[in-house]
């Protein structure tokens, strides 16, 4: 085995960011690396309080620190935005007579104060030796949808393609100089978005429409991201499989979480493991709230099975945030086998190389 601290006692020790960089690389790394596993979702910190401090003793192996790169309510919007309800499910942009001045208003990366705490949290992350994520949730669906409603939005694509063009190229500029300026200061390691393109069976919009309206921008996003030497990780609900292939040649190079339940994790993991590396998000829906320990146990060792290969190519998460009411004794059992059998299983693979 390589010569790194991975467990001191009982505590396993996170990794050293060169290691998550081999996981990522596909170039054998000691273990599988955890990231966004101690994901607290809705009302899990005010159920158990306290007693998830204890969790910490399974690490992070990565520092992910996100922004907002666009906060509707501080761009001066001569209208009056919508009040309550999320992003999905409200309509900023009710009028696109209004596009004019949205994209006029957008902030401008070069004084955004955020990069302030973010940079101090970098350069913690580079003393501490460790993988350093920067990034923001909602990319060229998602935060479209937000701005649009999801119901104009999905009708957009065929009523106003130019419209939804214009506003993607400007999402697109506006993104672009987050990231110049993020790789200028802050040096991460990976990028990590979102954009929940898919539902139970299959994505919101024909690949087709997603070729032609979307993935453009994620190419732009991706030939830069590769220039820098940053590597892509992107969260995406739902069925994507369809869209796989687009996302691999748009630069894409971590996908989470492979919902179970949407998507074939045998068959995905079969075809695209040697061009893709999973952040594998174990099922927050069932599996955790309604399987036993060992249950879960179980799933943890099946997921590993299916999408850690000899060269790496896996880390481990939770599939979303683990809400409240799932128990603690699950969300336990998630992590330690995440850790034993992850280990034993990279292991194995670095004995037979040896032999």
């Amino acid at each position: 085995m390589p010569n790194i601290p991975l467990k001191q006692g009982e505590h396993w020790q996170p990794l050293p960011r060169s290691e998550v960089i081999k996981a990522v690389e596909r170039k054998r790394p000691a273990r599988i690396p955890l990231v966004y596993a101690r994901w607290w979702g809705e009302g899990l910190v005010e159920q158990y309080g306290e007693r998830l401090k204890a969790l910490e003793r399974y690490p992070e192996d990565a520092m992910v620190v996100l922004i907002e790169p666009l906060d509707f309510t501080k761009m001066g919007l001569s209208w009056e935005l919508p009040s309550g309800g999320a992003h999905d499910s409200s309509c900023v942009l009710d009028d696109w007579q209004k596009l004019d001045e949205f994209i006029e208003k957008m902030p401008d990366p070069e004084t955004d104060p955020q990069f302030e705490q973010v940079a101090r949290l970098a350069e913690q992350s580079r003393k501490d030796d460790r993988y350093f994520l920067f990034g923001w949730w909602r990319l060229f669906f998602e935060r479209p949808w937000g701005i649009r409603g999801m119901e104009n939005l999905l009708t957009d694509y065929y009523l106003y393609p130019e419209q939804v063009q214009r506003l993607h190229a400007a999402l697109c500029d506006l993104y672009l100089k987050y990231l110049q300026r993020a790789v200028r200061e802050l040096k991460p390691d990976g990028f990590w978005t979102s954009d929940d393109l898919g539902h139970q069976t299959q994505p919101f919009m024909r690949p087709a429409i997603f070729r032609e309206l979307i993935k453009p921008y994620y190419v732009r996003i991706g030939s830069f991201l590769r220039q820098q030497k940053v590597h892509w990780w992107l969260h995406s609900c739902g069925n994507n499989t369809a869209l796989l292939d687009d996302l691999i040649e748009a630069g894409v190079q971590v996908f989470h979480p492979v919902q179970k339940g949407t998507m074939d994790e045998l068959a995905v993991a079969q075809k695209y493991g040697d061009r893709l590396t999973f952040l594998t998000g174990i099922d927050v829906q069932h599996t955790l709230q309604e399987k036993p320990p060992e249950g879960v146990r179980q799933e943890v060792r099946f997921l590993i099975d299916t999408f850690d290969r000899p060269e790496g190519g896996m880390c481990i998460a939770a599939g979303n945030g683990i809400v409240a009411g799932t128990p603690y004794e699950c969300i336990e059992a998630f992590l330690d086998e995440a850790l034993e059998y992850g280990f034993k299983h990279r292991e194995k693979f670095i004995t037979q190389k040896g032999q």
